[in-house]
Order: structure tokens, then sequence, then C-alpha cells
């Protein structure tokens, strides 16, 4: 089975609406020669015909002043003129038949005739009264002549604008022929070029979705079929690698909390001084032994938690959404917390509707509280707004806290990373709230940033626009 390329199946759909319409435009430039060239032709035979009748009339002229003079003068030279007048008025008439092809009709062989007999009327001794009427009938055939060369002038001119008409008409059918070849040919090259292209497309959003169930099967051009291959090897690959990363993160998993679990257990054993009373010193080492296996707790449930936000993260789920209501649901999930500081929190949003991920822009806007929450003073003020500008999304999030200390901005969205400025009150926060932040709002296509203020912090998240 021959195979082409992309580039060889592009060239060839190049070449072959070339060929449709170069084929169109050197046909036009054939007839467009071929009209100039009758045209030209038929300029000149009109001058030609036109000076023809013009040469006979003048010969009649000369014709009749050297038979008048014969008439009068009876000289052998005058007759040896007239003799050789009408030689020359036959001459003209021969050269206008074959000037018009024939196409005068009678009057040609009437003015012969009329010549021939005014030729035999001219003798020695006849009256000039005698000829008159000769005379007559050549200057009305002069006059008929003249009116059928006008009129095959005429028809010449007619027979090529009707042949201009005709050529235009073919012309214009063939160039509606080929610019609607040229589409189909466009339009089937590019439906058979882009098909494969869009199947691609779709397997790599798959992958990017972390689905690798699906066979990639593209057809087309045989350099799209190997990419198609090779992107199937992918897809085998990655969902051989995302098993494995399952797998070793069950495993690190289990074998973490079941000695931690046993560890914690044991710990709260000794604080409870099952195993006998404990000294000072013992119970201040049972007190370290509880904060830092707690903590560790804290930090393996926030390794699984951004391990979790990291695989949801491929996967996009946009619905409509009334942003006020997205917002009024996530200060309500807070309202404890909030209530408990006497907090205020302001909400601001349009009354109109975005396509987001409504589980995502939950867990985004979430953290986003509830760091404000950690950091505002009692009975401050926290301001969450949503504004939408042209194709994009904003929410923002603006507490009266601390603030992030200059040395911290450049990684405060780094897992584990938290700022050196204290909270009011004491929290249980590992760091990695606003890594899953970041990682959530990439996922969406957008982006979170901390924006300068004179004082606490301003977060703002960018989202497109998808309605």
């Amino acid at each position: 089975m021959i195979r082409i390329s992309f580039r060889q199946a592009m060239l060839a759909g190049f070449a072959l609406i070339v060929l449709l319409l170069g084929g169109v435009a050197l046909r036009s430039w054939l007839i467009v020669e071929g009209l100039v060239e009758q045209s030209r032709r038929n300029s000149e035979q009109a001058v030609q015909l036109t000076s023809a009748v013009q040469a006979i009339e003048q010969g009649s002229v000369d014709l009749e002043r050297s038979a008048r003079q014969y008439l009068v003068l009876d000289n052998p030279q005058v007759a040896r003129h007239f003799d050789e007048q009408v030689a020359r008025a036959l001459a003209q008439l021969t050269a206008l038949e074959q000037g018009s092809g024939g196409a005068l009709g009678e009057w040609p062989g009437q003015w012969r005739q009329a010549v021939w007999e005014l030729a035999e009327a001219v003798v020695p001794g006849r009256q000039e009264a005698a000829i008159a009427p000769r005379l007559e009938r050549l200057v009305q055939l002069n006059a008929q002549l003249r009116d059928a060369a006008q009129r095959l002038i005429e028809e010449r001119g007619r027979q090529a604008f009707l042949q201009l008409e005709e050529n235009r008409m073919q012309l214009s059918l063939q160039m509606a022929l080929s610019l609607a070849g040229a589409m189909f040919v466009a339009t089937a090259m590019g439906w058979w070029l882009v098909r494969p292209v869009r199947r691609l497309e779709q397997a790599i959003v798959r992958l990017g979705e972390n689905r690798f169930d699906g066979k990639v099967d593209v057809g087309g051009p045989d350099d799209l079929r190997q990419l198609g291959l090779r992107v199937d090897w992918l897809r085998r690959r990655l969902g051989e690698l995302e098993a494995e990363r399952e797998r070793s993160l069950r495993h690190v998993s289990h074998e973490l909390k079941t000695p931690l679990t046993a560890l914690k257990e044991g710990v709260a054993l000794l604080a409870e001084e099952v195993p006998g009373p404990l000294g000072p010193g013992q119970s201040e080492v049972v007190r370290i032994l509880e904060h830092n296996v707690a903590s560790l707790q804290r930090q393996i449930e926030s390794l699984l938690s951004l391990n979790a936000a990291a695989f949801e993260s491929r996967r996009l789920c946009l619905v409509p959404l009334r942003v006020r209501d997205l917002l009024a649901g996530v200060v309500c999930r807070r309202e404890l917390q909030i209530q408990a500081r006497g907090l205020h929190v302001i909400q601001t949003a349009p009354d109109d509707i975005a396509r987001l991920d409504e589980e995502k822009m939950t867990v985004v806007l979430d953290n986003l509280l509830s760091n404000a929450v950690d950091f505002s003073p009692d009975g401050g003020d926290i301001v969450l707004r949503a504004v939408r500008r042209p194709g994009q999304w904003l929410f923002e999030c603006i507490d009266q806290g601390p603030g992030i200390a200059d040395e911290d901005r450049s990684r405060i969205f780094e897992p584990f990373v938290q700022g050196r400025r204290p909270a009011p009150v004491p929290r249980q926060g590992s760091g990695v709230g606003l890594s899953i932040v970041r990682e959530l709002a990439r996922a969406m296509g957008g982006q979170v940033r901390l924006l300068p203020t004179p004082a606490g912090a301003h977060f703002c998240v960018e989202l497109p626009d998808e309605t």
C-alpha cells in the first residue's frame, strides 16, 4: 500500500489547485489573445473594404470622365486611357470581392456587368445622352456596394461580439468549475489532513486528563500515523508510570501510617501513665514526642493531600456556576471560625454565570479564605471578591493580617513553606495550602499571584473566561 507523508499530501493538494486555477488562467489568456487577433483582423478587413469601396467609387468617377472625353474627342489615346480605366476598375472590383470573401452578394457582379455595358456603349459618334442611363446605373451600384460593405463590416463586428459573449460564458463556467474543484480539493485535503491532527490533539488532551484507557488510532499521512503510534506508546508508558506512582503512594502511606499509629498509641499510653508514674523530665519528653508525632502525622497527611491535588488537577470539569453563590458557599463553610474570631467577610461579585470547575474553585477559595481567617486580627475585615474583565475572571482575597515578609514572597507557593510572620492564633497548617492553590489554578488555565499591598496579604487568582 502506497503511503504519502504530510508534506507530500500538502504539495499534491497545492499542485492540483494550481493546475485547476492555472489551466483556467491559461485558457483565459488564449481566449484573450484570440479575441485580440480576431479584432485586429476585423479592423484590417474593415479598412481594406472601406478603401476598396472608396477606390471603386473614385474609379467610377474616372471612368465616367474618360468615357465623356472619348465621346467628345474621339482620340485613340483617349480611347486607350478609357480602356485602362475599365481594366483598373475591374481589377479594383476583383480586389473587393477577394477582400469580402464573396460576402457582398450580387452587387459586384451587377457592377461588373454595368461596366461592360458602359464600355460597349462608348463608341465613336454616339451621343453623350446615350450613356447617361448606364452612368446613372453605375452610380446606383456604387451606393449598393458601399451599403453592402458597411453591412458586412457590421456583421463581422456582431459575429465578433457574439463570439466574445460565447467565450465569456464558457470562461465563466470554466472559472466556476475550477473554483468549485479547487474548493473541493482544499476541503478534501483539509479534512484528510486535519482529522488525524484533531485526533492527536484529543489524544494529548486525554493524556493530560490522566485518561490512559483509549487506544490512540490516527489515520491520514504516513508521518502522522507514525506520530500516532508514538503517542500511543506514550499513553501506555504514562499509564504504567501512573499505576506505579499510585502503588508507591499507597505503599508509602501504609508503611508510614502503620508504625506512626503504633507510635502515637504508645506515646498516648505513656502520657496517661499507664505503665507507671512519670517524673517531670519524663513527662516533658513525652510531650515532645506527642508534638513531633502529631507534626509528622500532619506532614504525611499534607503530602497525601498535595499528591491528591496534583492528581485531581489533571481532571477538569467545567460547569456553569453563579459566581456570587460560589463565594457565599465558601464563606458558609468557614462561618464558625469567622464568628469565633469576630471577623467580617465582605463579599463582592457580579450576578454573572461563569464556566468553572466547582470542586477545584471551592478548594482554591477555601484555602485562601482559611489563611486569611488564621492571619487576620480579631474583629478584622476580609475582602473576598470576584471581578469580571474581558476574557478573564479575577478572584481576590485580602486580609488585614501581618502580610508576607519580603524574603518569603518568592517562595510562598512552594510546598511546606510557611511565612516567617506568625499568625495571631496558633494554627496547625503544614504549608501546602498555597501550593494546592497554585496547582489547581494552573489546571484551570490560570495563575495565582501575591499582589503588593500596604498591609495584610492580597492574593489574586486569574482564570480565563470560558463563557
